[in-house]
């Protein structure tokens, strides 16, 4: 599927007289400028959502763009496209397309970047991506444990810090019963604490923590469990916490 959709978006950048060469990429316009896959993406990514392509065919080459670029920027026109058309992308689409890429073996720091700053760093967008990517889908985990739905899963848990806890707090516990999701659920808890927007409740984050197997030398363990014991609900909330805690457990 990834490789047709890489293909279709070679294709239509050829149309736009933008094609691959060894080191980079070239335009017709200017066929001795070599081209960065970052320059092609802020160029030409955002004129997928402009031509007369239906919506989930739009959707599905701008995902084939960001195979093709791997380019961070693809993701924002994307969302870009969700928030200005005069009517949202077809959500199945949408999601499918991060879900699919969240679960192949292969980097896809883009996503979950996206995933972090853009979707859950926004409390208007935060719960209803958080449960299309994971949430929705957490007992399908627990119960068919593949390695592709492990696979999606830690890495929507480890950039998950800013999503609301009341909105986390049971796909957290749901992921508990899985011993290959606790290094991903204690980065997870981690980044609640640390991340600028981050979220979780002390109390409820301690608990999760302390059923979590992990290796007897897991750097900040302690010092995690040290603030949370404390009462301390988020890192910039509490100026100075973390490196007493640090302290205190060296």
């Amino acid at each position: 599927m990834e490789r047709q959709a890489v293909e279709a978006a070679r294709r239509w950048l050829a149309d736009q007289g933008v094609r691959q060469v060894h080191d980079g990429w070239v335009s017709d316009e200017s066929p001795d400028v070599l081209l960065t896959g970052n320059h092609v993406a802020h160029t030409w990514a955002g004129e997928v959502f402009a031509g007369d392509l239906e919506a989930a065919d739009q959707v599905r080459l701008a995902f084939g763009l960001l195979d093709l670029l791997d380019d961070y920027w693809v993701t924002c026109e994307i969302r870009l496209a969700n928030e200005h058309a005069e009517r949202p992308l077809p959500a199945d689409v949408l999601w499918d397309g991060y879900r699919q890429r969240l679960e192949a073996d292969r980097n896809v720091e883009a996503v979950t970047y996206s995933l972090w700053v853009d979707w859950f760093e926004d409390p208007t967008t935060s719960a209803a991506a958080f449960a299309e990517v994971l949430g929705s889908d957490i007992d399908r985990v627990v119960a068919e444990r593949s390695e592709a739905l492990l696979r999606r899963a830690r890495r929507v848990l480890e950039c998950s810090g800013p999503v609301r806890w009341k909105v986390k707090e049971p796909t957290y516990r749901a992921a508990v019963e899985l011993p290959a999701l606790h290094a991903a659920l204690f980065r997870a808890l981690r980044a609640g604490f640390h991340d600028v927007y981050g979220d979780l409740d002390p109390a409820a984050a301690l608990a999760l923590l302390d059923q979590l197997a992990l290796p007897a030398n897991t750097r900040h363990r302690a010092a995690l469990r040290h603030v949370l014991a404390a009462g301390h609900q988020n890192h910039y909330r509490s100026p100075g916490a973390w490196d007493d805690a640090v302290r205190s457990c060296s």
